[in-house]
This record gives C-alpha cells, sequence and structure tokens, in this order.
C-alpha cells in the first residue's frame, strides 16, 4: 500500500501544470470527443506506468538498498527541478490527420514516455516487491491530475492557478529528493 500512495501523491504533484495537462486539454479542445481523448489518455497512461514499474523490479534485482535510495533521490531531484524550469511550448498535434482516440494515445504516449512520472515510477518500484502498486499509483496519479484537464480545457488556465502549483509541487519533489539523496549517502 505504500508503494501505490506515494506514488499516487507524487505523480500527481509531477504533474501539475505538466505537459500532459495542457496537451490533453488541446485535444479535448480540438476534438471536442472527451470520452475518445479520456480513453488514449487511460491507454497511453496505463502503458507508460507498467513499462516504467516494469523497469523498477528489474533494476531492484540488480542493486542495493543505498543506491536504490540515491536513485529515487535523483528521480525526485529532477523532477522537482524540472517543474521550477522554464517549460518549452507543447505541440497541440494539429498536424496529426489521426482519429482522436489515436491522436490522444500516441501524443501522449510519446510525450510521457522518459518524463519525471516514468523515473518516479521507476524509482518508487524499484524499492518495493509490490511493484504494479507503484504502476496502480502512477497511472491513478496522473489520470487524477490531467482528467480535470480535458473537462475543463481553455478554462484549466484561469481555474487552477497552474504556475504557483508547479513552483509549490516542484519544491516539495526536490525538497524530497534531496533528503532521500542524503539518505543514500547516510548524512541524514
Amino acid at each position: 500500500m505504500d508503494a501505490l500512495l506515494s506514488t499516487l501523491l507524487s505523480v500527481f504533484l509531477a504533474e501539475m501544470g505538466d505537459r500532459t495537462q495542457i496537451l490533453a486539454a488541446a485535444l479535448a479542445l480540438r476534438y471536442h470527443k472527451n470520452g475518445a481523448v479520456l480513453a488514449g489518455l487511460a491507454a497511453a497512461t496505463l502503458l507508460n506506468c507498467m513499462i516504467s514499474a516494469a523497469g523498477g523490479s528489474v533494476i531492484d534485482s540488480w542493486i542495493s538498498e543505498a543506491p536504490l535510495k540515491l536513485f529515487a533521490g535523483l528521480a525526485y531531484i529532477f523532477a522537482g527541478a524540472g517543474m521550477l524550469m522554464w517549460r518549452r511550448v507543447v505541440d497541440p498535434l494539429t498536424k496529426w490527420k489521426t482519429p482522436p482516440f489515436v491522436t490522444a494515445f500516441l501524443g501522449l504516449f510519446i510525450l510521457e514516455f522518459g518524463d519525471k512520472s516514468q523515473f518516479i515510477i521507476a524509482a518508487q518500484a524499484a524499492r518495493t516487491p509490490f511493484w504494479p502498486m507503484a504502476a496502480v499509483g502512477g497511472f491513478v496519479g496522473i489520470m487524477a491530475a490531467t482528467v480535470p484537464a480535458v473537462f475543463l480545457r481553455e478554462r484549466l488556465a484561469t481555474i487552477v492557478p497552474l504556475k504557483p502549483i508547479r513552483w509549490i509541487s516542484g519544491a516539495l519533489l526536490l525538497g524530497w529528493g534531496i533528503l532521500l539523496a542524503l539518505q543514500a549517502f547516510g548524512l541524514a
């Protein structure tokens, strides 16, 4: 249960104001088919979370506890730093002539592949024998952060203060990562 809850909270924080939310809102605005965009989002997110957690479970068998803690610390440090830094503009995929589900699935899968949430999920999965719980936590965290963007669309930026949320979330993730890294070196 610890892997599920800690991954859910961490990934939820990491996805607030992130490119995934923005692309999902742009696709919902473009297609006006929330169901297709949500289905594509869910499929892409589930696949990415399973890949991340499975990768983390493999890492677990290769290295000992201190390096695992350092890996987790670095995942959080880079996630937090990434949230505090300038973000490039998200391509709304307007040149893609594919149906809404396919565009949402491929666009969001590509956008999330190798993103900070994948590293957080892998790090959490590596630290527990219940790696599927890390995948479920990551999936629920991404969906909880992104589904409202599909329904809010362009109102997302006016209703939700994305910049302060990104700053607070980034600072929390950065602080947690530094603490884990210090623990890995026996300094905290």
